[in-house]
């Protein structure tokens, strides 16, 4: 891995993923100081974000948390919508094969969008090899210092409300999924169904259980891409 991460196509690769890591290290401020300011302790953010690594899952994770769920409910719901990441490890498997078990592990863990994508775009093995390095681990290293630092600041803001931070949840949220929404009018009509579904169980069910109930949209969408 070192060797990859010398060779001269490194500086090109730094210079087109900056943006990407400025904004995960922008959005990971964000997560950390709204985690905090909702009333958890630093270290939980700033721990989920090594162990668990996954922006929109650990998002709607603590948003369950702090909207009054349990923690099964906010890890069930964080685990169904990482589950992508199963199918990108399979688009970069020949990239972690053959290599070390320790390089293999950190490999899989550096799985996400961003990296998975920036890694395809490369033209041959050999520079998608070090894109995939160079791109996951900034984008890890500008993830979670902007945790920390918004999970510190946190601390010190007192009430979510007066700055409005309770906010920062559902709009990144909502930026997350927008691509999606505006690409295919499948995926708006099964985030039209989960909303409906969400909205109709919320006063008999407990918190967090509206969003794992939500997911009916998916299921209804993936029956028709099958049908098709």
């Amino acid at each position: 891995m070192r060797s990859l991460l010398r060779t001269p196509m490194m500086a090109p690769l730094v210079r087109d993923s900056a943006l990407v890591w400025l904004a995960s290290g922008v959005v990971g401020v964000s997560f950390g100081a709204v985690a905090v300011a909702g009333g958890l302790p630093v270290w939980v953010p700033v721990v989920m974000s090594l162990v668990v690594y996954a922006g929109s899952a650990q998002f709607s994770a603590v948003g369950v948390l702090l909207a009054g769920g349990g923690p099964f409910a906010a890890a069930a719901t964080g685990l169904l919508l990482n589950t992508r990441t199963a199918a990108f490890s399979l688009a970069v498997a020949d990239i972690l094969g053959g290599r070390s078990r320790l390089a293999r592990f950190l490999g899989a863990h550096l799985v996400n969008d961003e990296t998975v994508a920036f890694t395809l775009a490369q033209p041959d093995p050999v520079r998608r090899r070090t894109a995939f390095w160079v791109n996951g681990l900034g984008l890890f290293a500008a993830w979670n210092t902007g945790v920390l630092a918004g999970a510190l600041a946190g601390s010190a803001l007192g009430d979510t409300a007066t700055y409005g931070l309770d906010a920062a949840f559902p709009a990144v949220l909502v930026a997350l999924v927008l691509p999606a929404l505006r690409k295919d009018a499948g995926v708006r009509r099964a985030a039209a169904l989960g909303a409906v579904v969400a909205l109709a169980v919320t006063p008999a069910v407990p918190a967090g259980v509206p969003v794992l109930l939500a997911l009916a949209g998916l299921f209804v969408y993936g029956r028709r891409r099958a049908a098709a």
